[in-house]
Parts: structure tokens; sequence; C-alpha cells
């Protein structure tokens, strides 16, 4: 593993060298950290070097961001990452806010991206997801990060799984609360993401598209997805029937398989 930071972004990469091979970048979703894909890690590297970077305000990335702040912005830092790294292009996979950038990067700069995976995500805001974030806003403004951190798996995981994972969820709940990001670079984050609506130029995206749902999505509800394929001319859909709006983590052989599937698919 090779690491390094450009523009303020930390960026991994594994299974290298890059040259002469396709190469697969992982984008997380409002967490923004990098970590959130090591269920994923060991699949993927078995056949493609991957580069894993923190989302601008998260993780071990600065902590500043441009004014204002938009899904837009977050497309144009997967082109920095890549253009640190010598990459002409890469396969995207990309979780809610990672997949929203990932559209946005096939609009701004198609000649960069390759595949797209979108997990979890939308073309325009959604009813359900505005009061979700609404709910994490008031949490975050009136209660502070513990509480917002403390409801976080509520939105993220079935409820069967957070009671078997309870023990872990405590370890991981300690570690994200000192890790918060100030409190106005998550409403900035969060805010862009109710402002993102491409919904107009989906048919420009002719690159070829996964969409990954789960039925119980606490957060994105799956007719978000299903209606993204719908609209997308080049898009395939895959709806999971349990794991929640995490299920990369939740059920990671199921997602990893047909995740591989699609990104060595001719």
């Amino acid at each position: 593993m090779t690491s390094g930071v450009v523009d303020g972004l930390f960026y991994e990469l594994h299974g290298g060298p890059v040259a002469g091979r396709e190469v697969v970048l992982l984008s997380s979703g409002l967490g923004g950290s990098g970590a959130f894909w090591a269920p994923q890690m060991a699949a993927l590297t078995e056949r493609w070097p991957v580069v894993l970077y923190d989302h601008r305000g998260t993780g071990r990335s600065t902590r500043e961001l441009p004014s204002p702040y938009s899904v837009q912005d977050m497309a144009d830092d997967m082109v920095k990452v890549m253009d640190a790294l010598g990459l002409a292009k890469a396969h995207v996979v990309g979780h809610a806010a990672g997949g929203n950038a990932g559209l946005a990067l096939a609009l701004s700069h198609p000649d960069r991206l390759g595949k797209l995976v979108v997990v979890n995500g939308w073309s325009r805001p959604d009813p359900h997801i505005r009061r979700c974030f609404d709910t994490r806003i008031h949490l975050l403004n009136d209660t502070g990060p513990r509480a917002y951190v403390h409801a976080q798996p509520i939105f993220l995981y079935p409820a069967d799984w957070i009671s078997r994972n309870h023990t872990r969820l405590q370890a991981e709940e300690a570690h994200h609360v000192a890790g918060f990001p100030p409190r106005e670079v998550m409403l900035a984050r969060i805010n862009a993401l109710l402002a993102f609506d491409i919904d107009a130029r989906l048919d420009e995206i002719t690159h070829r598209v996964l969409i990954s749902a789960s039925a119980d999505d606490m957060l994105v509800p799956p007719l978000c997805s299903r209606r993204l394929a719908g609209r997308l001319p080049n898009a395939e859909f895959q709806q999971f029937a349990w794991g929640g709006h995490g299920f990369t983590v939740t059920d990671p052989e199921t997602f990893n398989e047909g995740l591989v599937k699609f990104l060595e698919g001719v």
C-alpha cells in the first residue's frame, strides 16, 4: 500500500502498480472515510489496484471546504486523486454521497470514468431523504456530535443487525465521536447532498452503470435507485432484500459477488 496527500486529500493505493491496468476508485458516503470500504477490499484487490481516499472535510483529509460546497466539488476531488496517481480513468464505486459524486463525474469528466457503481444513490432529493437529513441536522445543531453519532446506526443498519452488533457499534461510536468533523463541515456536506439534482441530465450519462439498493434502506428509499436505473441509458439494477443503507457492511459477501461480476463484465 502507498499513500499520499493532494490538495489536502488523503489517499491510499492498494494492490499497485497501476500501469496498464484497470483501477477501481472507492468513494464513501456522508461519513467520508475510505475505511468504510474495508469489507470490499480483499475481493477487489485480488483483481485490481484499488484507490481509497477520505473526502474533503473528513478522516485524514483537510477539514477546510470551499464555500459554497457541492457534490460537483466531490467529483472534482476524485479527479485530483486520479491526477495524483497518474490515472487517465478509473472505475468508480460510490456509496450514497460517493455514488452521487460519481454521477456528477460522469457528466463533468466523462473521459475519466470507466464503469460506475452507485450504491443507494439518487438523482434528485426525495421527501423521505429530506426528512431523515432534517432530523440529523436537528440532532447535530440541538444536541451535538455525540447524539448525532449515537443515532447514526438507526439510519444505516437493520434493527436486528444493530442488536447483534451492539458491542461493535459502541466501540465505533467512540471512534467516530473522537474524529467527528467540525459542525459547519458536516452541515455543508449534508446541504450539498440536499441540493444535488441532475435529474434532467440523466440521459447524458452513457457509461455502464450498476445501481445497487436494499429493500429495507431506512435513509434512501429503494424507489430512488429504481427510478435512477430506469432513467439512465445503460444501467443495470440490483436490489437486495435485506441489509439497510449500509448493506455493503451488513452483507458484504452478497454485495461483493455482484460488484465483481459487474466490474469484470465486458
